[in-house]
């Protein structure tokens, strides 16, 4: 990246410093491109992120937004695809991501409960996923620590789980070694397409610096929409504020990504011993910079909660609680050009952002470089918002 006065100029901004922002910037500047990428360094998605890989649809997601299933059926074959690709990105940058597929359980207490897991799990099989139902005696020999209020599960054998600290760490370095320029601590407040006698876009910065780039991508979770809404463009993303919760360090007791079929809980375990609790229980966004804030009522619920699931945790102490921001739009990812500005994409992953972030990053990265993912990946365009 170059300066003159207070302009800066760049071959390709990226606006997002999260998990596809960042692996995107990666792929671009392997391939030869001058990347700048931009970060506010608020606490989003990917920094507040707990670390599950999601492959099975989520009973949460299905019930708050019964009109987008349709929508994430549609983009379920890319998460197992998601979970494949996050090993080989490991491999790829030779860091350990404290990466494990071991399988993720989903509980029922209920007959209904179960029930429902079993009309899930034969419609996932039916679009590809590795799914099995499982009784408690199953869950006696495969998963101990459940209590005896669990009758039975839904089995996943893709979901797994990994240590975003060690992770997002790696990708740092990974892009510094690449000679990507990181604005860190630095908010794009609007977006301005250029007219001929400069082509590409200007981004304004709250200290009144610019920078000019030829090619923008827009990649900011919840926070894209408002990005698009300066170029006159419509992008309905919707910030979601989480709470998440860890315990002190324990000896290996939770081998598996634990959900529940109709209760807000997901439980896992680091190889550090720490066992991690969220779910989607509610946090705030509270002042100027809607900053998210934990909510005693959520720490309350969900550590109840997971005590209630695994009671085998009940003398772990919760040493931190945080709260990040999940990103959704209508089940499915937004990923690839703007079909009415020239040199403008999108990459923002569907629900579960962080599983789909490497592969998303990928697939962008193919149609900047190729113009071409190499598959179809209409279903995932933005000129579904053009209207």
């Amino acid at each position: 990246m170059t300066r003159t006065g207070e302009v800066w100029r760049s071959e390709i901004a990226i606006v997002g410093g999260g998990i596809l922002g960042s692996v995107l910037a990666g792929f671009l500047a392997e391939a030869g491109r001058q990347v700048t990428l931009i970060d506010s360094g608020e606490t989003g998605g990917s920094t507040a992120n707990a670390g599950s890989l999601h492959v099975q649809m989520q009973s949460r997601f299905m019930r708050l937004y019964p009109e987008h299933v349709p929508g994430m059926e549609r983009q379920l074959p890319l998460y197992p695809r998601a979970v494949r690709f996050w090993r080989e990105f490991e491999r790829e940058l030779g860091a350990d991501f404290d990466l494990k597929v071991n399988g993720g359980l989903m509980v029922a207490e209920s007959p209904d409960q179960l029930e429902f897991l079993k009309r899930k799990a034969d419609r996932e099989r039916e679009l590809g996923l590795s799914v099995d139902i499982l009784d408690r005696t199953d869950l006696d020999r495969l998963a101990p620590y459940l209590g005896p209020a669990v009758i039975g599960a839904e089995i996943c054998h893709d979901e797994g789980k990994l240590n975003p600290l060690k992770c997002n760490r790696a990708i740092r370095d990974w892009l510094q070694r690449l000679g990507v320029t990181l604005l860190e601590g630095v908010r794009a407040l609007s977006l301005e397409q250029n007219g001929a006698a400069y082509s590409g876009f200007t981004l304004h910065f709250p200290d009144g610096e610019r920078l000019h780039a030829e090619k923008l991508v827009l990649a900011a979770g919840a926070g894209t929409g408002a990005l698009a809404a300066t170029l006159g463009l419509n992008l309905p993303t919707r910030a979601e504020p989480l709470h998440m919760n860890i315990t002190e360090a324990t000896a290996p007791m939770i081998g598996h990504l634990v959900q529940h079929a109709d209760r807000m809980i997901t439980l896992k375990q680091f190889s550090t011993g720490q066992i991690v609790i969220g779910g989607g229980w509610p946090a705030d966004l509270r002042g100027p910079r809607a900053h998210p804030t934990v909510r005693l009522d959520s720490l309350t619920a969900n550590t109840t909660l997971a005590l209630h699931i695994a009671p085998s945790i009940a003398p772990l102490r919760v040493i931190r609680t945080w709260a990040g921001v999940n990103t959704s739009v209508d089940g499915k990812g937004v990923l690839g050009p703007s079909s009415r500005v020239p040199g403008l994409y999108y990459a923002v992953p569907g629900d579960a952002g962080y599983t789909l972030g490497p592969l998303s990053a990928r697939l962008v990265a193919d149609m900047m470089l190729n113009g071409d993912a190499g598959e179809d990946l209409d279903d995932y365009s933005p000129r579904r918002f053009t209207a």
